[in-house]
């Protein structure tokens, strides 16, 4: 089996590859690495294709999908509140001035 030959994979898995392709291409990324980034998501989440045979499965951790706002989710209600207050503020004197 050649290098990127993607008969292993599961129908989920490229519809899921596919769809993170799509996002990525949205955000502006050039095409071919849309769909590099995109593979490399699916295999770190689930190991690669997945192959035949009782117990040879890995359970999937989903680790890249959970990782993006997980940072302001940490703070405290109260500092991102305030935070926000502080940038509302901030914005309406550079509008004003």
């Amino acid at each position: 089996m050649p290098r990127g030959d993607k008969s292993k994979y599961t129908d989920r898995q490229k519809r899921k590859a596919q769809h993170i392709e799509e996002g990525y291409e949205k955000r502006g990324v050039s095409e071919k690495e849309a769909e590099r980034r995109a593979w490399a998501t699916v295999n770190k989440e689930e190991g690669g294709g997945n192959k035949s045979g009782s117990g040879r499965g890995v359970p999937d951790t989903h680790v890249s999908s959970r990782k993006g706002g997980r940072a302001a989710a940490r703070r405290p209600a109260a500092a991102r509140s305030a935070s926000a207050k502080k940038a509302a503020s901030a914005r309406k004197r550079r509008k004003a001035g």
